[in-house]
């Protein structure tokens, strides 16, 4: 476990930031410290995370020593969840909306339980988290991994108001996270990689196709690398790539691996994703086709930050308006020359028309 057994994991995961509109405001810190006992069966007692060796249907007290060192009670508030892989490749142990992998035998979550709901922490005092573990009956090999957040509650809808008065608008909210590693044996097992579906999606509103892989077995698989290309079905020229190494995955566990479009467009059509991953000397090469259709692809596009919006069609439209705008004008002034033209000629023959009254008035005048 490279990174799990290399560095602590105790570690304080930032939630919200805090925005203050006292200029003198200092950022909260957790108001409390935790701090794992060390039980007998932990496998290196220099880790300080749980590595505990267990047997089937095993019982054992977990304790985490918590400390408050402000002038107010604290009550925190504990959960256990499974491991989890993010899409950077990176194990996280804390809260998580990820399903459970159907990969997985065991949940972790329903093997060690906080012994209660909440913790009260009196003021400069300290207290200990209990938490139970009930191994399964039957027995496995490999790894189970987790871990136990450790959260400030949150505070009341009032005790927000008055803040919020007082001129704080949001607070900082901070968490513990302690690793929890349980294994019965030291068999050996084998690595299996996955590659499993292939799709268009989005990460921070820019395009990408994902690549999701899974790591089938209870082990960490560590040292992770990944080279991606994307074709045109049944052509050869690279379209997409990514390279990326150094990841890690929690056991049973599955990840989307995105490979960005670099801001062009998602185009409808068939392509073939080709992957080469190693781990720790073993090698997988997977290809996979996949299909990109229309109005997938107009979905993203339209969502996509980085993708140039591509207004032609306005701009034939506007085109077209003014060619047809000009058009009226013109026809406004033709129209218009030739009413003006018509008014003379009519004036004209007017004219005419007096001129021959009175020339024949003048005719019949002198004949009489």
């Amino acid at each position: 476990m490279l990174n799990v057994k290399k560095k602590l994991v105790i570690g304080l995961i930032f939630l919200l930031s805090l925005v203050s509109i006292i200029p003198q405001a200092n950022a909260s810190q957790l108001k409390f410290s935790v701090e794992p006992v060390i039980p007998e069966n932990q496998k290196d007692t220099s880790h300080s995370y749980f590595d505990l060796t267990m047997k089937p249907s095993e019982k054992q007290t977990l304790k985490i020593h918590m400390r408050n060192d402000t002038d107010n009670e604290v009550t925190v508030l504990p959960s256990v969840h499974a491991a989890t892989t993010n899409i950077n490749g990176v194990v996280e142990y804390g809260e998580s909306n990820t399903k459970l992998d159907k990969t997985s035998k065991y949940n972790i979550e329903e093997i060690v339980k906080p012994a209660v709901d909440e913790v009260k922490i009196p003021a400069n005092g300290s207290t200990d988290l209990e938490l139970m573990i009930e191994m399964p009956k039957d027995g496995f090999d490999g790894i189970l991994a987790g871990g136990i957040t450790l959260k400030e509650k949150e505070d009341t809808a009032e005790t927000k108001k008055e803040k919020t008065q007082q001129g704080l608008a949001i607070e900082n909210k901070y968490a513990y996270v302690v690793a929890v590693v349980l294994q019965e044996t030291d068999v050996k097992i084998d690595s299996e990689l996955k590659l499993n579906k292939v799709e268009p999606n989005q990460v921070n509103a820019r395009n990408v196709i994902n690549a999701t892989l899974q790591n089938t077995q209870a082990k960490y698989m560590n040292q992770l690398s990944v080279d991606t290309k994307i074709t045109k079905k049944g052509e050869s020229d690279v379209l997409y790539s990514s390279k990326k190494e150094e990841m890690q995955m929690a056991p049973n566990t599955s990840f989307a691996y995105p490979v960005s479009l670099n801001g062009e467009k998602l185009k409808a059509g068939d392509y073939t994703l080709s992957m080469t991953a190693k781990s720790m000397g073993e090698t997988w090469k997977f290809k996979k086709d996949f299909t990109i259709k229309a109005d997938v692809a107009k979905a993203f596009n339209e969502k996509d930050v980085t993708v140039k919006k591509d207004y032609t069609w306005i701009y034939i439209l506007v085109g077209i308006l003014l060619i047809l705008l000009a058009l009226l004008l013109i026809w406004f002034i033709i129209r218009k020359k030739k009413k003006e033209k018509e008014k003379k000629e009519a004036q004209k023959r007017r004219k005419a028309n007096r001129k021959k009254r009175a020339k024949k008035v003048n005719l019949e005048e002198d004949n009489n």
